[in-house]
C-alpha cells in the first residue's frame, strides 16, 4: 500500500477509538498527522547511579528487580505495589557502589496493577526514569517510565562501556561525543519480542538502547482527555516507519545510513498495514529513500540548498524523532521558513493573475459626481483621505482590475472614501456594490449613502438587497441590479446568491472583508456580461500592523487611515475583576448615572444561551482555536477540531470570542476554565438589580431574525430599551451615537483585536464614554497582561502587533483564530518578519524565471493548498 500525506489515518490506524481521538484534534490524514507539531521537546534526561541521585532532579539508571510487592490500601479502595530495584551492574559502570532504590505505584485498577506486576518480576532488567524523593528514609521513585530488557545475553550490565567511559563527566555522556545523543537513534515504538516461546514482550533489546530511549529529548504534544502526547507520538513514528523510516534523523542533515541503529516497526496492535514487511532486508539507505519520495521536498532545491535547509523529510524526522534540541529548532526553522516561501509565492502570483485580467476603466470626468459629493460634505477630508481618494481614483482609471486594502480605524471615514470610489465608477457608467456582513450594517450603509447622495445631479439610484426582505421588496432589488443601470447597490451575501446579477458591475467594495472568503468574492467577477473582473477594494477595521498587512496581504496594494475625524473622545478603559463586587456595583450605578442623562449601553457576553455550551462550544471554546496558533496557532497554533473550518467556525461563531487562548499544562493538555458567560443568564440577572430599577432591556443574538434585529436596534437607538445586552453581532457596524457605555463580560478570553473592535462601539457622538472590561483572569497571568495592553493603549496597531505577540505564531485575522483550518502552522508574523521578506525576495526571482512553476511541481501543489486552505486571508485566488 502506497502511504502519501493524503492516506486517511483510519486505513492505516486499526484502534478506533485513537483514530476518533486524534481527529478530534484535526489529525486526519498523515499529512495533519506529521504537521501537528509539539509545542515543546524536553531536555536530556541525565543518567545516574542511585547513589547519585538528587531529590527533585529527574534522572534515569538501568537496574534489576529483586523484590516486588503489592499491597491493599486498607484506609482506602486501591493499591500501592512496590518493587525493589538494585543498579549494581549500571554503578560499577559509573564507578560509584551499588545501591537499592524503591519503585512506587498506586492504582484503584487492578488490572493496572496486574500489569505493572508481570512486567516487574524479580530478575527482570529495566530501566528507569523518575524524579527521585525520599521516604521514611529510603529513596523512591513514584510512578517513574519502566523499559523493560530482554533477558539473556544483553542483561541489566551490557553495552554500558560507552557509558562506564563518559562517567567521569559526571552526566553519562557517551565517550568521544560532544552531544551524548547525536548518534544514538530511537527505536520507539517498542516492538523486541520476548526470548523463544514467552508470551511477554520488552521494550527493549539492550540496556544501551533503552537508555537511549529515555535518555534522548522527547517532543510534547498538545493532548487531551481522550489521548496522550505519548501515544499521539507513538502513531506518528509508526507514520513514519510505515513511510519508509528507519533511522532518525542524524547531525549531518542527511537521512541516516545504514550502521544507525532504527526505528522499529510498530506492533500489528497499533498499525494495520505496514509497508516493507513482505521484504524483511529493507535496508537503512532504501528506507531514506523511500521516505523522500513519499515526503517530496516542497523547497527548491537551489533555495534549500542556499539557506542550508534540510529535506523535508529529514525535518519532519527531527521534529518527531529529535536525537537533540538543537537539531529539533533547526528542523522546526527549516519548516517555517518553507512556510513562508509557499505563502509569498501564492500571494505574489495572485497579484500576477490580478493583472492580466481585464476590468472596466472609469476616468475621472469633469465636474463629477465624486467631486460634487466631496464639495457637498459638511465637514473637510482629513489629509489621509484625500490622499487614499486620489490613489483609488488613479487605480479606477486603469483597465486591469484595481485590488486595495484600505485599513482604518472605527471611525476614520472610510466611508466617505468608499463612496467616493463608487461615485467615480457610476460616473462612468458603471454599477458599484457594496457587501456588508450584517442587514442591519447593510441597512445603515444604504441609509447613510442615500442621505449623503440625494443632493448630487443627476440623481443616484441606491438598491438595497439583502436575505430578509419581503419578496416583492427583493424581486424589486434584484431587477434593479439587473437591469445594468449606473448606480450604487448596497447588500448583504444575497450578492453572492445565483439570482443576483449586475451586468455593468465595475467595483466591488468588501466592507470588513475577514468576513468573506475568496470563492465568494470570486463569484461576483461572473456577475459581468462582458467578461470583465470588478475593481476591488477591501476594508477592515480589525487593525492589522504593518507587517502583518505586507505578509497577508501582498496582493494588494495598501492604504492606511489612521487620523481619526475631530471632535471624538479618548474612551476610557477600565479592567474589572468580576469578584470585586464593590466595583462591580459602582460600575452599574455609573451605567444608571448615564442611561438616565440620556444615554445608552452595551453589554457583551460570549455565549447566547446559559445550556448552550455543549454544542456551541462553552468553555471548551479550545476546539475552535487556535493556533493554534497557531496560532497560532497561534498559535500559536493549538489544537484544532475535527471539522477543520467549517464545524469550528461555526461553533466561533456562536460563542463570539475570537480566540479563547486556550490554556495548556505541562504535558499539553488543555486546562479547564469557568464556563462563559450568556446573554440570557447576565440579562436576567441584571434586570434584578436595583441600580436598574425600571429600566428595560433588550436582547441581541446571531440567533435572532433579521426583522427582530432591525427591530431591536431601532429601540435600542429610540431610548426605548437603553441597555442592549448582546454577544458580539454588534462588533462590526452598529453605530448608535448615544452609546456611551459598553461592559464585556469574560473579557480576558478574547483577542486584544476584538476588544478593541467592541470598544469602539461607544464614544461615536462626541460624548465621554467608557469600557469596563469584566475579566476573571488570575494576578499575574498572561491574561492579566494582555487585558494591560488594551488598558494603557487607545492605538490599534499597538493593540495589534502585542495581539499578534502574544498569540506567538500562526493567522492573523478573523477566521482563522475562530478556528478556521490554515496551512500555517509555525510562521510568526511579528518575530519572523526578516524570514518573511527574504523569502518573499527569493519568490519573486524564482517567479521571474518561472511563472506557472513549471519546474517545480511541488511547490505548485503547496501553493495552491495554502490558496485554498486560507482564503479568508486572499482576496483572488
Amino acid at each position: 500500500m502506497s502511504i502519501t500525506m493524503d492516506t486517511t489515518l483510519a486505513s492505516l490506524v486499526t484502534n478506533k477509538r485513537r483514530v476518533s481521538a486524534l481527529k478530534s484534534l484535526g489529525i486526519v490524514t498523515v499529512g495533519d498527522a506529521l504537521t501537528y507539531y509539539p509545542f515543546r521537546v524536553t531536555e536530556p534526561v541525565p543518567l545516574r547511579a542511585i547513589r547519585e541521585a538528587a531529590p527533585g532532579q529527574q534522572m534515569a539508571f538501568a537496574a534489576v528487580i529483586r523484590d516486588m510487592r503489592v499491597v491493599p490500601m486498607n484506609a482506602r479502595r486501591g493499591y500501592r505495589l512496590e518493587a525493589t530495584v538494585d543498579d549494581a551492574d549500571f554503578a560499577r559502570s559509573r564507578r560509584v557502589p551499588g545501591s537499592t532504590a524503591r519503585l512506587t505505584f498506586f492504582s484503584y485498577r487492578k488490572s493496572y496493577v496486574d500489569w505493572v506486576s508481570m512486567r516487574l518480576r524479580a530478575g527482570t532488567s529495566v530501566v528507569v526514569s523518575g524524579m527521585p524523593s525520599e521516604y521514611m528514609g529510603q529513596l523512591q521513585f513514584t510512578h517513574p517510565e519502566i523499559l523493560t530488557v530482554a533477558p539473556g545475553s544483553a542483561g541489566a550490565g551490557a553495552g554500558l562501556e560507552g557509558y562506564a567511559r563518559g562517567a567521569a563527566s559526571g552526566n553519562g555522556v557517551f565517550a568521544g561525543s560532544t552531544d551524548p545523543y547525536a548518534s544514538v537513534q530511537s527505536v520507539y515504538p517498542p516492538a523486541a519480542a520476548a526470548s523463544s516461546g514467552a508470551a511477554l514482550k520488552y521494550d527493549a533489546d539492550t540496556v544501551q538502547e533503552a537508555l537511549t530511549r529515555v535518555c534522548r529529548p522527547r517532543p510534547v504534544y498538545h493532548a487531551s482527555s481522550r489521548i496522550s502526547s505519548e501515544h499521539i507520538h507513538e502513531t506518528i513514528l509508526g507514520l513514519l516507519w510505515m513511510m519508509g523510516a528507519r533511522t532518525s534523523s542524524t547531525p549531518d542533515g542527511q537521512l541516516a545510513g545504514a550502521g544507525s541503529a532504527g526505528i522499529v516497526a510498530p506492533t500489528t496492535d497499533t498499525i494495520a498495514v505496514q509497508n516493507g514487511e513482505e521484504n524483511s532486508g529493507t535496508t537503512a539507505e532504501s528506507g531514506a529513500e523511500a521516505l523522500s519520495q513519499s515526503i517530496p521536498d516542497v523547497l527548491p532545491e537551489s533555495v534549500r540548498k542556499a539557506k542550508n535547509l534540510m529535506h523535508r523529510a529529514e525535518a519532519f524526522l527531527a521534529i518527531h524523532d529529535p536525537a537533540s534540541t538543537t537539531r529539533f529548532k533547526e528542523a522546526i526553522e527549516t519548516l517555517r521558513y518553507e512556510e513562508a516561501f509557499v505563502s509569498q509565492t501564492s500571494l505574489l502570483k495572485a497579484r500576477s493573475h490580478a493583472h492580466k485580467s481585464a476590468a472596466h476603466s472609469c476616468p475621472l470626468v469633469t465636474d463629477s459626481l465624486r467631486d460634487q459629493f466631496i464639495a457637498s460634505l459638511p465637514f473637510s477630508l482629513t489629509a489621509g483621505q484625500q490622499q487614499v481618494i486620489h490613489d483609488i481614483a488613479a487605480d479606477l482609471a486603469h483597465d486591469w482590475p484595481m485590488q486595495r486594502l484600505l485599513q482604518g480605524e472605527v471611525g476614520s471615514g472610510k466611508t466617505v472614501v468608499a463612496l467616493a470610489a463608487m461615485l467615480q465608477a457610476v460616473d462612468a457608467g458603471y454599477q458599484a456594490v457594496l457587501v456588508a456582513p450584517t442587514q442591519v450594517l447593510a441597512e445603515q450603509h444604504a441609509e447613510t449613502i442615500g442621505r449623503m447622495v440625494e443632493q448630487l445631479k443627476p440623481a443616484i439610484p441606491v438598491t438595497l438587497l439583502t436575505g430578509g426582505m419581503k419578496l416583492a421588496a427583493r424581486r424589486k432589488a434584484l431587477a434593479a441590479a439587473s437591469s445594468g443601470e449606473p448606480g450604487i447597490i448596497v447588500a448583504t451575501h444575497a450578492a453572492f446568491s445565483k439570482t443576483f446579477q449586475a451586468p455593468h458591475l465595475a467595483l466591488v467594495v468588501i466592507d470588513e472583508q475577514h468576513r468573506f472568503g475568496v470563492e465568494q468574492r470570486e463569484s461576483l467577477n461572473a456577475k459581468t456580461d462582458d467578461g470583465t473582473t470588478p475593481h476591488l477594494l477591501v476594508m477592515t477595521a480589525t487593525p492589522i500592523p504593518r507587517t502583518a498587512a505586507m505578509t497577508w496581504f501582498g496582493d494588494l496594494d495598501i492604504s492606511w487611515l489612521t487620523e481619526l475625524p475631530g471632535g471624538r473622545k479618548p474612551i476610557r478603559t477600565v479592567v474589572v475583576n468580576e469578584a470585586d463586587a464593590a466595583t462591580m456595583g459602582r460600575m452599574f450605578a455609573h451605567i444608571r448615572a448615564r442611561v438616565d442623562a440620556g444615554e445608552r449601553a452595551y453589554i457583551v457576553c460570549p455565549r447566547i444561551d446559559a445550556d448552550d455550551e455543549g454544542n456551541e462550544g462553552g468553555s471548551g471554546v479550545s476546539a475552535a482555536a487556535g493556533s493554534a496558533r497557531g496560532r497560532a496557532a497561534a498559535s500559536g497554533s493549538g489544537a484544532r477540531t475535527a471539522a477543520g473550518g467549517r464545524a469550528t467556525r461555526a461553533a466561533a461563531d456562536a460563542i463570539g470570542i475570537d480566540d479563547p487562548y486556550e490554556t495548556f499544562d505541562e504535558n499539553g493538555e488543555t486546562v479547564a476554565r469557568p464556563p462563559l458567560h450568556a446573554v440570557a443568564e447576565i440579562a436576567d440577572r441584571l434586570q434584578k438589580l436595583p441600580q436598574f430599577q425600571g429600566i428595560r432591556f433588550a436582547t441581541l443574538t446571531g440567533r435572532d431574525k433579521d426583522d427582530v434585529k432591525t427591530q431591536v436596534m431601532a429601540d435600542f437607538a429610540g431610548g426605548e430599551t437603553p441597555i442592549l445586552v448582546s454577544t458580539t453581532v454588534i462588533e462590526v457596524g452598529v453605530d448608535v451615537k448615544q452609546a456611551s457605555c459598553i461592559v464585556i463580560f469574560d473579557a480576558d478570553r478574547y483577542g486584544l483585536s476584538q476588544l478593541h473592535q467592541l470598544r469602539g462601539r461607544v464614544g461615536r457622538g462626541g460624548t465621554n464614554s467608557w469600557a469596563f472590561l469584566i475579566s476573571r483572569a488570575e494576578p499575574g497571568s498572561p491574561a492579566e497582561q494582555r487585558l494591560e495592553v488594551i488598558h494603557h493603549s487607545l492605538d490599534g496597531a499597538e493593540i495589534a502587533q502585542a495581539d499578534l505577540e502574544f498569540r506567538g505564531a500562526g493567522d492573523v485575522l478573523g477566521d482563522a483564530q475562530s478556528g478556521g483550518k490554515s496551512s500555517l502552522k509555525l510562521l510568526r508574523v511579528v518575530k519572523d518578519a526578516d524570514m518573511i521578506a527574504d523569502a518573499r525576495t527569493r519568490a519573486e526571482q524564482l517567479l521571474a524565471a518561472d511563472p506557472e512553476l513549471a519546474d517545480e511541481v511541488q511547490l505548485a501543489g503547496a501553493v495552491l493548498d495554502f490558496t485554498r486552505g486560507n482564503e479568508t486571508f486572499l482576496t483572488s485566488s
